[in-house]
């Protein structure tokens, strides 16, 4: 890890283990792109900023390096996983078959009630992308979108969800600028159409959009990567 990263340390948080502590800090600010792809981690480094031995901070570079956040590099030493295209391929081919059983789940339990809620977040996201708050607009898509998978009720589906939208994150965040604000009114419009097909329960056309916003949203990063090549 360069100097002059600080790392964001928990506030009210407890952690049961220092290696909780020094995992979930890291997670998050790989998460965030605090720590950006490709970035050196050095463990002595980490040890003085969290206040912890170096043991803890082993223990939690091969947690992160089990997930796939950290790459150890021969002569180098750990550093953050770049964000490859088969990276992304996985977060959206993933995140599209998760959904595509969320959606449907959810749909069939629909109340009234969840649909106000759902409806709720769309205006949310509406009134953020009219103001120009992309941020604000990305954080309510991931709220969005968690909120249809705990309506389906299934808490193993919900927690793959959840980390699968960490990885999204990342590469929102990473990508910011080049894919999500040239693509942000398009997805907006498909979030429209999916809550009208969850209220109409219309199965069909629900997996229909689910994969239309996968795959365009797949899209619009590999014609922005390409364009990079380029």
């Amino acid at each position: 890890m360069t100097a002059g990263t600080p790392l964001s340390l928990p506030g009210t948080v407890r952690y049961r283990t220092k290696q909780e502590l020094v995992y979930q800090t890291l997670r998050s600010a790989i998460m965030r792109c605090d720590l950006r792809p490709g970035q050196r981690l050095v463990i002595d480094e980490l040890a003085r900023q969290l206040e912890v031995s170096a043991i803890p901070v082993r223990e939690a570079l091969h947690l992160l390096q089990s997930e796939g956040l950290v790459t150890s590099v021969p002569h180098v030493g750990a550093t953050v996983s770049l964000i490859s295209r088969e990276s992304i391929d996985e977060v959206f081919a993933v995140l599209e078959g998760l959904e595509i059983v969320a959606t449907r789940s959810a749909t069939l339990r629909l109340t009234s009630a969840d649909a106000a809620t759902l409806e709720g977040i769309t205006v949310a996201m509406d009134e953020a992308l009219q103001t120009g708050r992309n941020e604000e607009w990305a954080d309510l898509n991931s709220r969005f979108h968690l909120a249809i998978s705990r309506l389906s009720a299934m808490p193993m589906l919900q927690e793959m969800t959840e980390r699968v939208l960490d990885h999204w994150d990342r590469v929102r965040r990473f990508y910011f600028s080049g894919v999500l604000v040239r693509r942000i009114e398009q997805a907006q419009e498909e979030h429209r159409v999916l809550l009208r097909a969850m209220k109409a329960k219309d199965l069909v056309a629900l997996e229909r959009t689910v994969k239309q916003h996968n795959q365009g949203a797949l899209l619009a990063y590999a014609e922005y990567l390409q364009e990079g090549a380029q």
